[in-house]
């Protein structure tokens, strides 16, 4: 009877959470239903009251992946306002406070789906714009502005694929510098 329960009060949104951990730590072959439910404390009948089936679970990760590190980042950045170095700043401050766990989990499931890398070229797309335009804004050239966009762009994903630092501090300071060092102009 507990599992009923528990089962009656797990949200969509708390499979997606559990699906992103999961995908974070054991890849998208361990996203699975059964494992997912026994984990969860459940039964498989409370992802069906959610989900149709695993490839729309799937699905659902990977747009609140797209959503919570892309679209949202970009529409907490446009509401701080500022200028441009300023909303250039607080983004490198978001960008690493991630650990790359999920970042890196979506990567590697890309390389066997075509469909998963159709959205990361997008969302790569979509990050490296918003970087350039930021970077226009404050003054540079469309090439200037796409190099140093994807300087700072491709850093952070190289740490992601390396490990990231656990000593936030660091890595704060470490990406200051590099706003700083990439904002200013000759």
């Amino acid at each position: 009877m507990e599992k009923e329960n528990k089962s009656s009060k797990l949200t969509r949104q708390d499979w997606i959470n559990q699906g992103l951990q999961t995908l974070a730590e054991s890849g998208v072959e361990a996203v699975r239903v059964e494992p997912l439910a026994k984990c969860m404390g459940v039964t498989k009948g409370s992802f069906y009251w959610h989900f149709k089936n695993r490839d729309v679970f799937l699905e659902a990760i990977l747009q609140e992946w797209v959503n919570g590190q892309t679209s949202r980042i970009i529409e907490q950045v446009e509401t701080i306002g500022g200028d441009a170095t300023t909303k250039l700043l607080y983004l490198f401050e978001l960008a690493v406070q991630d650990d790359g766990r999920v970042e890196n989990a979506i990567r590697a499931w890309a390389t066997g789906d075509s469909k998963i890398t159709t959205v990361l070229v997008e969302v790569d797309q979509q990050r490296l714009e918003y970087t350039k335009d930021l970077f226009l804004e404050v003054g540079f050239e469309p090439f200037e502005a796409m190099v140093r966009a994807r300087m700072v762009y491709y850093a952070l994903v190289g740490e992601f694929t390396i490990g990231a630092r656990s000593d936030h501090a660091e890595r704060l300071a470490e990406i200051r510098l590099q706003h700083a060092i990439l904002t200013k102009k000759a």
